[in-house]
């Protein structure tokens, strides 16, 4: 949906604009001087087994540790200089807490995948499974959750991994927001329609992820192609909202999911360090589309009840 595409815009820009702190001379000098101290023989293993069993689970390495250490070393003499305070890696300094990288986004991301979930049961309460959308409702809400749960993931232990898999999860959303939106208005009176764009969605969503996996992960390009798809998705929905704002009383609800998220995202250009080494404006974003999720569902849930009892009473359904 809207929101993970505005949150894969603002993470792909943070990275390609990339950052200045882990150029300094003093944090690389910092780092060389810390691995070759501290990361070999027996100065390693005492790291590893003295360290808390539940970062070694998340593969927090005796360098990683030098990279937070040296991190923090550059941004007190930034602050002792009187400077702006730098990005590394193209990421604000964060106090980790725990095993948490960005305690702040880890959280907002959790809330928002349980907001989701929560929405997802009170949608399978209130919809019979006799109405035309329930499935693939059901569907666009599993790789939602799938989607909240890399990008909690990630925001926890930033890796390469974990990286790609929130970036591919949050496109995987955005298409198949597309797909809900065609079944809605395509679909349900021309199927082979919509099976048609689901074919062509999929073959989209492996090209990217293929170019991205075993050619080029080129950041610019992965913007772009969010940025094109995301667009297809908001403005196809909105166009099924002005169609039918004078039939569905309820029209509303969905026109105003796409205008907020937008909006909310203006929040991105704030862009100022962490409160209190916590709070950014990546994390106070993601803790305003928490509500969003209410709205968006309770507009599914009246748009399937309206389509079961239209289709029980044979009337054409737009």
């Amino acid at each position: 949906n809207t929101v993970r595409l505005l949150n894969l815009i603002a993470v792909s820009g943070r990275r390609l604009l990339g950052s200045s702190g882990d150029k300094e001379p003093v944090y690389r000098d910092c780092l060389k001087l810390c691995v070759r101290t501290n990361c070999t023989g027996a100065r390693r293993r005492s790291f590893e087994s003295t360290q808390p069993q539940y970062m070694a689970l998340i593969g927090w390495t005796c360098r990683d540790d030098c990279r937070y250490q040296c991190m923090w070393t550059t941004v007190d003499l930034y602050q002792a200089e009187g400077y702006r305070i730098p990005q590394f890696h193209g990421k604000w300094p964060f106090v980790r807490f725990l095993c948490f990288e960005e305690p702040a986004s880890a959280l907002a991301s959790l809330l928002n995948g349980l907001a989701c979930l929560l929405m997802l049961l009170r949608y399978r309460c209130a919809v019979p499974r006799q109405s035309p959308m329930y499935h693939t409702t059901n569907a666009f809400s599993l790789v939602s959750l799938n989607a909240w749960f890399w990008s909690t993931v990630f925001h926890t232990r930033d890796t390469f991994l974990t990286e790609k898999m929130d970036y591919f999860c949050a496109t995987a959303v955005i298409l198949y927001s597309i797909y809900l939106c065609c079944v809605r208005t395509l679909g349900l009176k021309h199927p082979g329609r919509s099976s048609m764009v689901g074919a062509l969605l999929i073959l989209v969503f492996t090209s990217h992820v293929s170019y991205l996996t075993f050619v080029n992960f080129d950041y610019g390009y992965n913007m772009a192609a969010n940025v094109t798809i995301g667009m297809v998705n908001l403005l196809w929905w909105l166009c099924w909202c002005w169609q039918n704002r004078r039939t569905l009383p309820y029209w509303w609800k969905c026109g105003l999911v796409a205008l907020m998220l937008h909006g909310l995202a203006l929040l991105e250009l704030l862009d100022f360090p962490p409160l209190l080494w916590i709070l950014d404006a990546h994390a106070v974003w993601h803790l305003s589309t928490i509500p969003v999720h209410f709205l968006f569902y309770s507009f599914l849930i009246d748009d399937s009840l309206y389509l079961l009892n239209t289709e029980k009473m044979g009337v054409k359904v737009e």
